[in-house]
């Protein structure tokens, strides 16, 4: 009995492990500046452009945010209303810039293009509303 408690205790601390960040808070001082934030992407429309996106982001991201966005460790919810409302050019901003604070790396060395990509993949994330 012992055996069938405990294996169902770590079944469950693990499932609660790959629920994405329950807790997760947007910083409220990480705000792309108004030039960055009114940037379009370019690669807007180009479905191929996308699936290098999710590429990349599997490459790049999914460590912390998981594979489908919703954030491992202490990493955002990328499907979370708060980050999908929010426009191409401060996500953009955001890859390039990371927030050292909150432990989100910088990907200025990925090609500007590369990063438009990314942005594309975050448009992929959200979260399909309950039925």
């Amino acid at each position: 009995m012992r055996c069938i408690t405990g294996s169902v205790l770590l079944l469950g601390f693990a499932l609660l492990a790959t629920a994405g960040n329950l807790n997760y808070v947007q910083d409220p001082d990480w705000k792309a500046p108004a030039e960055a934030a009114s940037r379009r992407n370019p690669l807007a429309g180009n479905a191929t452009a996308g699936a290098g996106g999710r590429k990349l982001f599997i490459r790049n991201c999914r460590e912390c945010h998981g594979e489908d966005g919703s954030g491992l460790k202490q990493a955002a919810d990328l499907q979370l209303p708060v980050v999908q409302q929010q426009p191409d050019g401060t996500l953009f901003w955001k890859i390039t810039n990371g927030n050292p604070r909150r432990g989100m790396p910088s990907f200025s060395s990925l090609p500007e293009m590369q990063r438009w990509q990314l942005v594309l993949h975050l448009r992929t994330l959200r979260k399909n509303p309950p039925q």
